[in-house]
């Protein structure tokens, strides 16, 4: 196989998101569908951005290659230029599955521990998303693209491994706080000079360069644009082929909160614009009530969320199935 190139036995299916740096999705081999594979697609990434993508590559398959074995890592299967492909890495993440038993906790603080002893130091575990429970409870990490691998087992390390597990701390602080020790509270609440450091200066350039140059946003501080915009929008959105219009929020990149407008039918060119449009055959609902709260995890790419969801609504698979197909939005950062 090309080093350019994809494996031309994978078969995507779903995009789960897509940045600057790189666009994420689930698919298979064709000639063995049953094992669910995600792909880290490198090759159409803007020029621009190609230098700054191929580092944070190179620094996630180092970091996959130096776990491989361990239990709870993702399993590498190919990586080149063009992407890195593992295996699905099965469970829910920590901000849904919410953890409130010592179980969970210990096989985090054993899977860190086991990544330590390969001199590996995640460095993103501060992200719940980045955690999993597995279907058996246990625990995982995911998403190794900031991972650091250590030759030498010297401060550098040992403060960053600190740091990992101090953020995993949180975390339980977070879903369990009564299972926190008097140590552990203790360390919560001291960062280690190198973490009071980076918050003072290579944090706030971080939020320079992805906010300001790259127009990332948290959403901080910004206007309820429903309420001020929404029955604008609706109006000029409503035409003759328009059965019913839904309004919903997101984090929109460079201006903090956007709108998503899920349009029954088809829809002319409203001015002024949502900022998403997303022209749907027919929306989800429950009797004569239009599921917005389905709607609202498609219109924030939370396919986890929405995957628990439908669980408990399987009658409306089909008719969400051709909407998350079709959703606009592929960020991974939600509204605040």
């Amino acid at each position: 196989m090309r080093k350019d190139r994809i494996d031309p036995r994978f078969t995507p299916d779903t995009v789960l998101k897509r940045d600057e740096f790189s666009e994420t999705v689930t698919g298979a081999f064709a000639d063995d569908p049953g094992v669910k594979l995600v792909l880290r697609r490198l090759d159409q990434v803007p020029r621009w951005a190609r230098p700054i993508a191929q580092f944070l590559a190179r620094r996630e398959v180092r970091g996959l290659q130096a776990v491989q074995g361990i239990a709870g890592v993702p399993v590498l299967v190919q990586a080149n230029r063009a992407g890195i492909l593992r295996l699905w890495s099965a469970g829910t993440p920590l901000n849904l599955a919410r953890p409130d038993t010592a179980v969970w906790y210990r096989d985090a603080r054993r899977l860190l521990r086991d990544m330590r002893r390969r001199g590996v130091t995640h460095n993103d575990i501060a992200k719940p998303q980045n955690w999993l429970m597995t279907p058996d409870g246990g625990a995982a990490v995911i998403d190794f693209q900031l991972a650091s691998v250590h030759r030498r087992r010297g401060l550098l390390f040992r403060l960053m491994a600190r740091e990992d597990l101090r953020h995993l701390l949180k975390q339980k602080q977070r879903y369990a706080p009564h299972l926190l020790t008097a140590s552990e509270r203790r360390m919560v609440a001291r960062k280690s000079l190198p973490a009071q450091v980076w918050m003072a200066t290579g944090k706030r350039l971080y939020n320079f360069v992805t906010r300001r140059l790259m127009n990332w946003s948290d959403s901080e501080g910004a206007e309820n644009r429903i309420a001020v915009e929404g029955d604008t929008l609706r109006a000029r959105l409503k035409g003759p082929g328009v059965r019913d219009v839904v309004l919903l929020p997101f984090a929109l990149p460079g201006r903090g909160v956007g709108v998503y407008a899920f349009v029954e039918g088809v829809a002319a060119s409203p001015l002024p614009a949502p900022d998403l449009t997303h022209s749907v055959a027919a929306l989800p609902r429950r009797g004569d009530v239009v599921a917005v709260d389905l709607l609202a995890l498609v219109a924030g790419n939370r396919l986890d969320e929405l995957a628990q969801m439908l669980d408990r609504n399987p009658d409306l698979r089909e008719v969400m199935a051709a909407i998350v197909t079709g959703r606009q939005n592929l960020t991974d950062r939600q509204l605040k």
